[in-house]
């Protein structure tokens, strides 16, 4: 096996240790008897256990964010709403290990962040899109950011959700999301108020 090879046998052993027992659940020595090597053959690789995790999440990273800005290409509003919640939903039946990982609070500083500041980059893309919208609308576009960070933390946790219980189906998952997003959109008052007694 060459070096490049052995690191990437290392890097899926890691990610489905991590995936099933977590960071603080998966030891060196369990990931070097799984890849049938030595303990330092590990740390010749990647410094330990925290090196091998940090690599394994920056690219999960990376790949999920990937897939969610590649989806957003053109098209309706809608159907970029629609493109977004499939990114997700096929990143998480894909890359189940992965998402298993992100959504975990990693103990280990990424350099790609935290899954919170990844649904905030997401969120970045999403808010041009709604701040166009708002704006052909009447809305201000202003407050594009915090609707852009709500229905992104909206599709995220129920990715989260979705993630175990597998129905129903990702297509019937997307339209529920879209439903919820959109028509929420559609009704959207200028100046919302509440209605209840408390305003503060």
């Amino acid at each position: 096996m060459t070096g490049a090879e052995r690191r990437q046998q290392l890097l899926e052993i890691g990610r489905t240790l991590f995936a099933a027992k977590g960071f603080e659940g998966t030891s060196v020595e369990e990931i070097a008897a799984k890849a049938g090597v030595s303990k330092p053959v590990v740390y010749e690789h990647f410094g330990g256990k925290e090196g091998l995790y940090a690599v394994v999440v920056d690219r999960e990273m990376r790949r999920l964010l990937d897939m969610v800005t590649g989806s957003l290409t053109a098209g309706h509003p809608r159907e970029l709403c629609e493109q977004a919640a499939f990114a997700l939903l096929d990143y998480i039946e894909e890359y189940t290990d992965g998402f298993r990982i992100l959504v975990r609070d990693s103990p280990i500083p990424q350099s790609t962040g935290s899954f919170a500041s990844l649904i905030s980059d997401i969120a970045t893309q999403v808010e041009d899109i709604l701040g166009r919208e708002f704006k052909s609308r009447g809305f201000d576009p202003k407050l594009a950011p915090l609707y852009a960070q709500a229905l992104v933390g909206m599709v995220a946790l129920t990715g989260q959700w979705w993630l175990d219980v597998r129905r129903p189906r990702k297509a019937e998952v997307a339209a529920h999301l879209v439903n919820l997003a959109w028509h929420g959109l559609d009704g959207l008052e200028q100046k919302p108020r509440l209605i209840g007694h408390r305003k503060s």
